[in-house]
């Protein structure tokens, strides 16, 4: 309402700024840029990286900014003209790369990559508690980093992601491994990996009625092999049959069982999804002494461990070793063989997930909203909230709920 009077001397109610409107609230957030930093991870056998060229077209399409390691993608023979045709910029510096808002690698971090970290970022990479040493923690915790583990990310149906992919890689490769050192070309007793007309086909043994154990014996069957599946769950049993579509050799773990079986086998592997810091050995080293010479052994939980008493954790430069006459291949990264195909894997995972958390206005907001992403974080603004880390080196784990709760 104006606050003069006309010529008439009355009030004029022209104008109407002074009147009471509606209050407009905020009904969303503002998108917000981030940076994400791409190292290079080729110096430690590990030939994944954890986004294509073409996931990082569509994040700078978003208006983020990625810079790319020279070289971080030549393991999976993406070149850095690939990356920079796609809107990364390309730094021969690793401090540049690492002080982005968001670093994400597929390795474990170093305790010498945590020394380029700025601090106060998002960190995000497969965590390998086994491996972790009480020094790169350190770092981690005084750079005040908020820690994603890959292998603990969860979706919105409960299921791990990035675990499932990586398992579906190594069932299918471990038998194409299996095939390899069976055959002549490796020092192997010359066998052909599954069956042909008036030849007994071969016996492949899986422990664990899991996701790798399911796309081995996928593999395995489709070759021709006779395949015997063991578990502890019968209900995993029942299922497992029922996926493939077909009646198979099943048992429980029964010792006598499963050591008539591996007198017989010609492969076995090993896909128990074994918790962290409790290696289990289903085999032990004397079943593997009654196996058949030039059986092959590859273990798929060497990386927790190890389900086979007499595998090793090996680099994927030097997996395998004869113990017992049996050929042992235990890489702990064997989805590194077919690199790319992995990595694609990977950057379907996570390019949404960090457009979901640049939309969110930041990673706080975003783990506010995605129990499954909050389900993968170990530290929180250096605060440790992983209780089996906290086992393992003596530091109390706090509550993440009430810690973001309180930011």
């Amino acid at each position: 309402m104006m606050n003069e009077k006309g010529k008439s001397g009355k009030v004029s109610f022209g104008n109407t700024a002074f009147m009471p409107k509606e209050e407009h609230l905020e009904t969303a957030v503002k998108n917000r840029r981030i940076s994400i930093g791409i190292p290079s991870d080729n110096k430690d056998d590990e030939k994944r990286v954890a986004l294509t060229p073409e996931s990082v077209n569509l994040l700078v399409e978003s208006d983020n900014e990625v810079f790319v390691q020279k070289g971080a993608g030549l393991g999976a023979n993406y070149t850095d003209k690939d990356y920079s045709e796609n809107g990364a910029i390309i730094s021969d510096s690793p401090a540049r790369v690492y002080s982005a808002d968001v670093v994400i690698k597929v390795a474990p971090f170093s305790e010498e990559e945590t020394d380029y970290l700025k601090g106060n970022q998002v960190v995000m990479s497969y965590l390998n508690v086994l491996k972790l040493n009480e020094e790169t923690l350190g770092k981690l915790i005084r750079k005040k980093v908020i820690a994603i583990a890959f292998e603990k990310i969860r979706d919105n149906n409960g299921v791990m992601p990035v675990v499932e992919s990586m398992s579906e890689i190594c069932g299918i490769t471990s038998l194409l491994v299996a095939s390899e050192y069976l055959s002549n070309m490796h020092g192997g007793k010359g066998v052909l990996l599954g069956g042909i007309t008036g030849v007994t086909p071969t016996e492949v043994v899986i422990i664990g009625a899991n996701t790798a154990g399911e796309y081995a014996a996928r593999a395995a069957i489709g070759l021709g092999s006779t395949v015997r599946i063991f578990d502890n769950s019968l209900h995993k049993l029942r299922r497992f049959q029922n996926l493939l579509g077909q009646r198979l050799q099943t048992s429980v773990f029964h010792p006598q069982v499963l050591r008539k079986a591996l007198k017989s086998a010609d492969v076995l592997i090993g896909a128990i999804e074994l918790e962290d810091l409790r290696p289990w050995y289903y085999i032990t080293e004397d079943m593997i002494l009654n196996m058949k010479k030039g059986a092959v052994v590859i273990d798929l939980s060497i990386d927790r461990g190890g389900c086979i008493e007499t595998t090793e954790c090996r680099a994927l430069q030097d997996p395998v070793y004869e113990k017992h006459g049996v050929i042992h291949f235990s890489a702990w990264n064997l989805p590194s063989r077919v690199a790319r195909t992995a990595s694609i894997a990977l950057s379907n995972i996570f390019t949404p997930l960090l457009q979901s958390m640049a939309d969110a206005g930041g990673i706080t907001q975003l783990l506010k909203n995605d129990q499954g992403v909050r389900n993968g974080v170990y530290l929180y603004n250096g605060m440790l909230t992983n209780e089996t880390l906290g086992q393992k080196f003596g530091i109390i784990s706090k509550d993440l709920d009430l810690l973001i709760s309180a930011f």
